[in-house]
């Protein structure tokens, strides 16, 4: 299934409700993701967290 802009469709995080979509209902401003699954939107957050945290290891690494 693909959205009116021919990308296939996907879960994000909504940042302003906390709470998981289906398809692309909220303003980018709002949306985290796309992600493969329900799951992994449940989880945006936690996964934005843990991404930040290794790139600011590997900030410190190249200082």
């Amino acid at each position: 299934m693909s959205d009116s802009q021919g990308e296939p469709e996907a879960w994000w995080f909504n940042s302003k409700t906390n709470e998981v979509e289906f398809g692309r209902l909220a303003a980018a401003l709002d949306r985290i993701g796309p992600f493969d699954n329900k799951q992994d939107a449940e989880r945006a957050l936690q996964i934005v967290s843990d991404r930040a945290a290794v790139w600011r290891a590997e900030e410190e690494n190249d200082s």
